[in-house]
């Protein structure tokens, strides 16, 4: 039986694809309320499985009950994918969330397995040991360039 969690986050994807614009508004005590679960828990399914490595930006509003808007990212729109991967990836990422960015692109087609599996090869630890202890920072240069080369 699936958790929670993994039905609370079909259900926003499915609201999203029968979005025109791809982009949803959500209240969360409402969301919270449709599922008998704390608002917390819906918070969960926010920050873990609607990240902007997964291709999604999350924006939180107060004031007036307060809302939650979904946009999901057309990986056609570069430009604005290649500056939300710059702000995620920042001056230092580990492998681990490299690995959770290039397999989003990959299976959003924005990148191919070949490409795919070059950018992996360049940013391992194996092929980064003589940046030592600089290698997340290495890393998060090396994916930013390769990522604006391809994404252009």
């Amino acid at each position: 039986m699936a958790r929670l969690s993994d039905i609370i986050e079909e259900f926003i994807k499915g609201m999203l694809e029968d979005s025109e614009e791809r982009e949803l508004q959500i209240q969360r005590n409402e969301l919270a309320n449709y599922f008998s679960c704390a608002p917390s828990q819906i918070n969960y399914v926010l920050t873990t499985r609607f990240t902007t490595d997964k291709g999604y930006y999350v924006e939180s509003r107060r004031g007036g009950g307060g809302c939650i808007i979904i946009k999901h990212v057309d990986f056609d729109q570069n430009k604005y994918l290649i500056q939300l991967l710059n702000d995620k990836i920042g001056d230092s990422i580990t492998f681990h969330t490299t690995m959770q960015i290039v397999n989003s692109l990959l299976e959003s087609d924005a990148i191919n397995k070949m490409e795919a599996n070059l950018i992996k090869v360049a940013v391992n630890d194996r092929t980064l040991i003589a940046a030592g202890e600089n290698k997340n920072k290495v890393r998060a240069d090396i994916l930013k360039n390769m990522l604006s080369m391809l994404l252009l």
